[in-house]
């Protein structure tokens, strides 16, 4: 799949503490243009818990020869696309690397559909609940 064709888009970045990446989601502006809305980041610790779910979300948008590098943008299918913006939004803020690790296979074996069903209900006006619910389902906190 090509970047312009892709409905997410991942692209990792360097900081002094590791590899981190940032997720975007395509939206069509009022003017008819799509554009990429930033969705949120990955800490490098996060990075490093959820590089299964990454590599996974990669392979299947860019080919099974694809790679997690630093650089241009890596494409991701809207399957893949919402359970890596999931793990975005529940990882954030957590420092807890062994359940950031379970948090991301878990939402690495979920449904596409309730990935994307989650993510809708976390980026609405009561978002916050929802991102603590998903947290305690996946396991990312007691």
């Amino acid at each position: 799949m090509r970047i312009r064709q892709a409905s997410y888009a991942l692209r990792v970045v360097r900081r002094r503490t590791g590899n981190a990446a940032i997720l975007y989601r395509r939206r069509l502006t009022p003017k008819g243009r799509e554009l990429f809305d930033r969705v949120g980041a990955i800490s490098p610790l996060g990075f490093s818990s959820g590089a299964g779910l990454l590599r996974a979300a990669v392979k299947a948008g860019s080919g099974p020869n694809a790679k997690l590098t630093t650089g241009p943008f890596l494409p991701l299918d809207p399957d893949w696309g919402a359970r890596v913006a999931c793990y975005t939004l529940v990882a954030k803020g957590l420092r807890n690397a062994n359940r950031m690790h379970l948090a991301a296979e878990n939402i690495r074996h979920s449904d596409s559909a309730e990935a994307a069903w989650w993510f809708g209900l976390m980026t609405n006006s009561k978002g916050k609940r929802a991102v603590r619910a998903l947290r305690i389902l996946v396991e990312a906190v007691k």
